[in-house]
């Protein structure tokens, strides 16, 4: 049995930062285990390739249940199954959320994760383009850049936000998150800067770091409560490493909480019924799963020179994503100074649900909500690791989230009736100019409101019988495991969710280090 100081799983966004920082003391050993294969695929790299990556062979390519308040459809809830994880596979926008979301964190009895807080790891981890100021950071491996250049109707977008109302914003993570802008993007020279580019590729000759793909992790190895290891599946044989001081759980959202509940640690009945061995009772794993749901209001574009030169002619060697390039950030009562409730993601591109495009030119916004009241559930169908996990996301359970739709939808379509659109406007074919009344528009999200692709929550942070790890990340009941990725997010952001996730490995890699190798639990179980 091979024998390491910490052990990662999963190399996510997450789990490459840990990896990273850990293994920066030369002395400190790190196996860090991912169940894809290595980043290798060309399209990758291309930005503009992003929308063709999920439902590819680097998508774990999930299903929910039946949502019952969406006609009972299965939505798609791609999760990258790649070195880099889901930062191989998204749309690269760097977004941060809100201000207000970690002093929420901190008001829920999480000391130490307010805004003020947690604003030097996005800073440590950033190298933003623009330079660094008071919100930015310069020098840290992660870049950030404008997309250059925007097309032309991602900034008629901005200038038609601009004349019903709303401010420019050219920066929605600095002193405010509302207004319209032109988002940006992890891209470095052109290619995407996932967090297996950014931080395992400059250090893949440290001799203390052993990264093994294809390694699918069944279960954590305990004694009593002490964690001692991990039991994973590689090349067809199981393999078990011990860990001296950690294992540090960066699965995900969806694969945290199973690979939590596979080795015994969640609710105990449910275990119990399943003929799993329970470490320890803990109800709260699998439950609180949050994430974003967005609703596209697509046209097509009138046949003439200016439209063709506003929507085509996108050049592979620019930085595009291929999907959003510009956002607007609003509150639905008008507030300027609130809150924002929608969020807003504009891209030259016909598309009315994933993986479905219509032939021709066209554009297209997909209206977000910010801080959705759907709470949901990971839980497992069997005991068989290979089996993926049973989502249920409740999209829409509340009747205000749709009522905010709909009132996202009526704002774009006053926007695009503005006169920044009138060379290249043609008809709105989603939902449709047919479809005018709220009852038929809450009829339309219903059938085409699909995620956002942001899962959180399902290992949640805090102190309260439901929460999964406590505010320095360690797993409650057990000794030596921490979750440190998107599921220890307590809500939602308002926001992209990529940058906090890194934010979280950047700031778990120092409460791991705070804890100089024992956590304060072990040394108290020492002591007593």
């Amino acid at each position: 049995m091979t024998q390491y100081d910490y052990i990662v799983i999963g190399a996510g966004s997450a789990g490459c930062v840990v990896a990273n920082r850990m293994t920066q003391d030369s002395e400190t050993t790190v196996l860090l285990l991912e169940a894809g294969n290595p980043d290798t695929k060309p399209e990758i790299q291309i930005p503009l390739s992003s929308p063709n990556l999920p439902r590819s062979e680097l998508d774990w390519g999930y299903f929910s249940e039946p949502e019952p308040y969406l006609n009972n459809r299965k939505i798609f809830c791609p999760r990258g199954k790649v070195l880099g994880g889901s930062s191989s596979i998204n749309s690269m926008i760097y977004i941060r959320g809100n201000h207000h979301d970690y002093d929420h964190w901190q008001s829920l009895g999480n000391p130490g994760w307010s805004y003020q807080d947690v604003l030097p790891y996005f800073k440590k981890s950033e190298n933003q383009q623009r330079g660094a100021d008071a919100y930015h950071g310069g020098d840290g491996e992660l870049s950030v850049t404008d997309i250059q250049p925007p097309t032309v109707a991602s900034q008629r977008f901005v200038e038609a936000a601009v004349a019903i109302g709303y401010n420019h914003n050219p920066d929605f993570n600095g002193i405010q998150q509302s207004g319209a802008g032109i988002y940006q993007l992890t891209v470095k020279d052109g290619k995407r800067h996932s967090a297996a580019a950014a931080f395992l590729v400059p250090i893949l000759k440290r001799p203390n770091l052993t990264i093994t793909t294809g390694a699918l992790v069944t279960r954590l190895l305990f004694e009593g409560t002490r964690t001692i290891g991990v039991e994973y599946m590689h090349e067809g044989r199981l393999h078990q490493a011990r860990v001296n001081k950690e294992v540090i759980l960066s699965a995900g959202a969806f694969d945290s909480p199973k690979l939590l509940m596979l080795s015994g640690i969640g609710d105990a009945e449910q275990l119990q019924a399943m003929g799993i061995p329970v470490v320890v009772d803990l109800p709260g794993v699998g439950q609180n799963l949050q994430d974003h749901s967005l609703v596209p209001v697509a046209h097509q574009i009138i046949t003439s020179p200016v439209a063709h030169e506003v929507i085509a002619g996108l050049d592979p060697a620019i930085t595009s994503n291929g999907n959003a390039e510009a956002g607007l950030f609003l509150d639905t009562e008008g507030n300027l100074d609130a809150t924002p409730d929608l969020q807003f993601f504009f891209g030259s591109i016909l598309w009315i649900s994933p993986g479905k495009t219509l032939s021709g030119l066209g554009f297209t916004v997909t209206v977000s909500l910010t801080h959705p009241q759907n709470i949901g559930s990971v839980s497992l169908p069997s005991p068989d690791p290979k089996d993926p996990p049973i989502i249920r996301i409740n999209f829409l359970q509340s009747q205000s989230d749709v009522q905010k739709l709909v009132a996202g939808i009526k704002i774009m379509r006053k926007l695009f009736h503005t006169s920044a659109f009138d060379q290249f406007r043609g008809e709105e074919i989603s939902p449709g100019a047919e479809v005018i009344s709220d009852e038929a528009l809450e009829a339309y999200i219903r059938e085409f409101c699909v995620t956002g692709y942001h899962p959180v929550g399902t290992c949640k942070m805090g102190t309260d019988p439901m929460a999964v790890v406590d505010p320095e990340l360690r797993v409650r009941g057990v000794t030596g495991l921490r979750v440190v990725d998107a599921s220890i997010m307590p809500t939602l952001v308002g926001g992209n969710t990529n940058a906090p996730t890194i934010m979280i490995g950047e700031k778990g890699a120092d409460l791991i280090k705070a804890a100089g190798g024992v956590s304060s639990q072990v040394a108290s179980a020492m002591a007593n």
